[in-house]
């Protein structure tokens, strides 16, 4: 078991001031977007003093780092854990499952499409579930509404431009959500301006006070920031959730959503595959979207797990990943590698490293166990059905 420093992601839509916070770190004026805590081989954190990529020690010895099994069936860290402070939305996007995955990467290797390329959505052949648990506060928008209750939404929100929703959604049975989703998306330029600048004067115009007040807020700044992205009327099919510190939410393969704003913790299977729909300048293919995605109506999964003896299990079906945050209050121990710690409160001692807000450390698969003295709080991210 070792400390590890991660690696920052500046990306535009991050928080100059919140992963600083964290760290104890003097803000630049940069967006600080995400800590990536993990092997992936484009931001591999550092492993102790002497600063080795974290990829390349487990590519040394993957039994010892993994574990027998996790070495045989990938021969990587499956995981990435991530710290994410956003200030402004992220796209509106989808991940595939497995099968979609593969036939996205052999479709688009045949197409001769860099895997760098700005235009390449499957860089690898694997699904990319995630999960991600607050902070703070955490705006998100994710999985489709039930129409009924969408048709509801659209009752409180006036003026002509909506109709062409209201009529596609009227008496619609659930499962043809995709079909909704489908035309939004290959509405020609005027028409998605049109429509996507209805949705968001009539919610910056409404002033009731009622379940949707978050909703029609987030739509309107939408509106602003995004102009003519057919994107924000798609928003108004959204389950809206904020979802309070230590609350979470697991995203499967196909879930449309997209994080609008606040700080959590990210865990998803280390994949790079990302199909974006709007609310971003970089590349979107609204065909492959709709191919992907799971237009079954649901609500938001949201998650608030009460600890068990100082221990908060979040529920994932992921084979590649699980996570617990360990509230500590004198002695906890815990299964482990392996596994990347993360502390976001307090000061404790981790099998004899001591580790204060914002440290983090990488317990191997030979380290089963850790025994964590102090107080503070401990996220522990590690496979799945870890026990």
């Amino acid at each position: 078991m070792e400390l590890i420093e991660g690696v920052i992601r500046h990306y535009d839509w991050g928080s100059p001031t919140a992963i600083p916070e964290l760290l104890g770190r003097p803000a630049t004026g940069e967006p600080w977007a995400e800590l990536w805590l993990g092997a992936h081989p484009a931001a591999p954190a550092k492993v102790g003093v002497r600063a080795e990529p974290l990829d390349r020690l487990i590519a040394a010895d993957p039994v010892t780092a993994l574990g027998s099994e996790v070495a045989a069936r990938s021969g990587r860290l499956p995981f990435l854990l991530k710290v994410l402070a956003a200030a402004s939305p992220l796209s509106l996007q989808a991940h595939p499952s497995a099968r979609d995955a593969a036939a996205g990467f052999e479709r688009e290797e045949a197409m001769g499409i860099p895997r760098d390329g700005p235009q390449r959505m499957f860089r690898d052949r694997s699904p990319k579930p995630e999960l991600i648990c607050a902070l703070g506060d955490f705006e998100a928008l994710c999985g489709f509404r039930d129409p009924q209750r969408t048709a509801a939404l659209l009752d409180t929100l006036d003026g002509p431009g909506l109709d062409p929703l209201r009529r596609r959604i009227d008496g619609l049975p659930g499962p043809q959500m995709r079909d909704v989703l489908g035309w939004l998306l290959s509405l020609e330029q005027p028409a998605a301006a049109a429509l996507a600048a209805a949705a968001a004067d009539a919610c910056a115009a409404s002033r009731d006070d009622d379940e949707w007040s978050g909703l029609r807020a987030a739509v309107a700044e939408l509106g602003t920031s995004h102009p003519g992205d057919a994107a924000v009327a798609v928003a108004l099919l959204l389950n809206h959730v904020v979802l309070a510190p230590g609350e979470a939410l697991f995203l499967d393969a196909g879930c449309l959503h997209a994080y609008l704003g606040g700080t959590a913790v990210e865990l998803m299977a280390e994949s790079d595959n990302v199909v974006r729909a709007g609310l971003t300048s970089k590349h979107v293919d609204p065909a492959v979207l709709i191919e992907i995605v799971d237009g079954a109506p649901s609500g938001a999964p949201v998650q608030h797990p009460e600890p068990v003896d100082g221990v908060v299990t979040y529920s994932t079906p992921a084979p590649e990943f699980s996570l617990r945050r360990l509230e500590v209050d004198g002695s906890l121990t815990v299964t482990a590698g392996p596994s990347v710690l993360l502390c976001t409160g307090g000061c404790v001692d981790a099998n004899g490293l001591t580790m204060d807000r914002g440290a983090a450390a990488w317990v191997g698969a030979d380290e089963p166990r850790v025994v964590i003295h102090g107080r503070g709080t401990v996220f522990c991210a590690t496979v799945g059905n870890h026990r």
